[in-house]
């Protein structure tokens, strides 16, 4: 039954968030430092997420063969590869220290 009240409290919520996005006014959402902000918001979000499942491992933080992965994904990235490369490059090399230590 808990199982329940949780989804419903999630519907619940997830329609109150939207219904507040549609309460703002229009006024507010063209305001150049708001449309910065939105234009910014999803890759600080993806970034973080990034950060969490390389580095996290329930409530520690860890230095394993997902850095590795991640740090070799950024130089190719940063060499500009394409993105298959990207994740190919991260693959291999996670998969390399992992068969080390």
């Amino acid at each position: 039954m808990n199982v329940w009240i949780a989804i419903a409290l999630t519907a619940v919520g997830c329609y109150l968030a939207k219904l507040l996005g549609l309460l703002v006014p229009a006024g507010a959402l063209e305001r150049p430092v708001v449309q910065r902000l939105a234009a910014l918001l999803p890759v600080a979000l993806l970034a973080a997420l990034t950060a969490q499942q390389a580095f996290g491992t329930g409530q520690h933080l860890v230095l394993d063969a997902r850095g590795a992965g991640l740090a070799a994904a950024a130089l190719a990235l940063v060499l500009r590869a394409p993105f298959l490369v990207v994740v190919g490059v991260a693959v291999a090399v996670t998969a390399g220290v992992r068969a080390l230590g």
